[in-house]
């Protein structure tokens, strides 16, 4: 899948895959994979400025988490970011409904098949 067509969607991906829970970002890296089918493939260098500017306006919070002798941030959604996410779902509903009448029109009852007139 083309770079530039998961442009304008990263914050709702990003949204989506935390939603369950709190998630360090190679999961959410992990999880989007997963979700599409591995179609997504985004990277860290996408990903974690991401991260940090959807905490920065509190979409997200993020905590420590020790796993052995390391420390990794773990990212949930805020309040906010529920509520952002479900417009992003309803604002992706009607894109895909308008774009999807244009590309792939439903057949118009009685109009003859075949060449215009």
């Amino acid at each position: 899948m083309r770079h530039d067509a998961v442009r304008g969607h990263l914050d709702g991906l990003l949204l989506a895959v935390v939603e369950p829970g709190p998630l360090h970002g190679y999961a959410i890296i992990t999880a989007v994979q997963e979700r599409s089918g591995g179609a997504l493939e985004l990277r860290t260098g996408t990903i974690y400025p991401a991260l940090n500017r959807l905490e920065r306006v509190g979409l997200l919070r993020s905590d420590w988490e020790a796993v052995g002798q390391r420390k990794r941030r773990r990212y949930e959604l805020t309040e906010a970011g529920r509520r952002q996410l479900a417009e992003e779902r309803s604002a992706w509903r009607d894109f895909t409904r308008v774009i999807g009448a244009v590309l792939d029109p439903a057949p118009v009852p009685g109009a003859a098949s075949g060449a215009a007139t």
